[in-house]
């Protein structure tokens, strides 16, 4: 299904930086999203490769991918804990457990992103979340990680 203009105006990055067009499966009692990923060649830091057929053939960065772990972090907050930006929460990276790059993602096809919450942790005020991200490309795996956000709500006038 297509983005929830609700949900991309909670956003806390504009387009260029959601960088997602649908939202793929969404599972609340397994803690998990599936949200895809259009590819192409005018991707932030992709645009700016170097690119060489053999030596540096073009593909989503490894920057970016980290990037959108925190995208895909946004919208299992978003849908499956009920957090909105737009009234303070807001979620920064707080540790990467492991990470592996499995396969170079070339432009074109779409990449599938996943996030399942592995443990979450409430507070009133604050939000610990352990995830598990996989991304693939087809049927090739490109990206997995285990990573951890604290979601707060930050009070204040706006």
């Amino acid at each position: 299904m297509p983005l929830d203009p609700a949900f991309v105006a909670d956003c806390p990055y504009g387009p260029g930086g959601l960088l997602l067009d649908e939202l793929v499966e969404l599972d609340v009692e397994r803690s998990r999203v599936l949200v895809r990923m259009p590819t192409h060649d005018e991707l932030p830091l992709t645009r700016e490769q170097r690119a060489h057929p053999i030596f540096h053939p073009r593909h989503v960065s490894g920057g970016l991918m980290v990037h959108m772990t925190g995208m895909v972090g946004f919208v299992h907050a978003y849908y499956v804990l009920g957090l909105r930006h737009a009234e303070g929460w807001i979620g920064y990276g707080g540790k990467i457990y492991a990470a592996r790059y499995a396969a170079l993602a070339p432009p074109g096809e779409p990449l599938l992103l996943e996030g399942v919450g592995t443990k979450v942790r409430r507070g009133p005020k604050q939000i610990f979340c352990r995830y598990s991200f996989r991304f693939h490309q087809g049927d090739t795996l490109v990206y997995e990680s285990d990573q951890a956000a604290m979601w707060m709500l930050v009070e204040g006038e706006r």
